[in-house]
């Protein structure tokens, strides 16, 4: 069989899909629509799409070990969010003070820390920029380096050893070693380029150690190896891909979403799927998602 043949597609017609997990109690594929503040939850097993109105734009979230409830980054910050009764209880704004910034991309790491990078989305400044930041299990927040525009792609090898991150205007993804045990970065290098019009957006990495990256501009996912070397690319029926996890049952379901936000009238003739959630099933086994706690 091919490696990769689309099997569902969820007409959800998102402005801006991200965020994209496995929830392996529930056996759903979980995401946000960040423009739309609203999360989305799909039931493989009988298609059944759920929804949630957010208080505000839902840039990433994560599961906890320990609380029903979602662990929100929000677009000013982190939070506990209650699906059931909609109540917030705020736990840090790490950049309240910059205005025109909001969180982006983000996860948990396999020890259980929750990451959040945020992006600059109105430039007030020359100085402005973006950063990532960790939020502990005491609910302290530690930034780790600033300077960014767009902060995106973050995943780690399967033995903690590397954090994968980019800055999408750069064009580029960097790999960074990581000390599992206080969570410190070092040794930046180039993982990987894309083109110009291509920028990197969501990823994950795989059983193997490939490193799975969704590409905005580029009507495409790509599969890295762990040197960086292209593995396989997974061409798409829209434009704008925007994040990548693996789910099901055996770990071997690819979600992809994908957002309309930008296009115009005339792509969005073209590409018609723009916005929707794509699962595809694969060869490859991915790894359960790591929660907080």
């Amino acid at each position: 069989m091919s490696a990769l043949i689309l099997i569902d597609t969820v007409p959800c017609a998102n402005l801006l899909g991200e965020g994209v997990q496995w929830n392996h109690q529930d056996g759903c594929f979980w995401w946000t629509d960040i423009s739309s503040s609203k999360l989305y939850r799909y039931r493989i097993s009988d298609k059944n799409l759920s929804t949630w109105d957010m208080p505000e734009r839902l840039c990433c979230f994560t599961f906890a070990k320990n609380d029903a409830r979602i662990l929100a980054a929000f677009e000013s910050g982190f939070a506990w969010f209650d699906i059931a009764t909609s109540a917030v209880e705020w736990i840090a704004k790490p950049e309240a003070n910059v205005i025109g910034n909001r969180s982006n991309d983000g996860r948990c790491d396999r020890q259980g820390r929750f990451w959040m990078g945020t992006t600059v989305e109105q430039k007030k400044s020359p100085e402005q920029s973006a950063a990532l930041y960790c939020l502990d299990h005491n609910f302290a927040v530690s930034k780790h380096f600033s300077g960014l525009m767009i902060s995106n792609a973050l995943c780690w090898s399967p033995d903690s050893r590397k954090l994968y991150h980019a800055d999408s205007p750069t064009h580029s993804i960097r790999v960074y070693d990581f000390d599992a045990q206080t969570g410190e970065l070092s040794n930046p290098e180039i993982f990987a380029h894309t083109e110009i019009g291509v920028e990197p957006d969501g990823a994950c990495v795989d059983a193997e150690g490939f490193m799975w990256n969704a590409q905005w501009g580029g009507s495409r996912v790509i599969r890295y190896a762990p040197d960086g070397s292209k593995n396989l690319v997974l061409d798409m029926p829209v434009s704008q891909a925007t994040c990548v996890a693996f789910g099901g049952d055996d770990f071997n379901l690819l979600a992809v979403t994908s957002a309309r936000i930008g296009l115009s009238d005339v792509a969005l003739e073209q590409q018609p799927q723009a916005g929707n959630l794509f699962i595809f099933k694969t060869e490859f086994t991915g790894l359960p998602e790591s929660w907080f706690g």
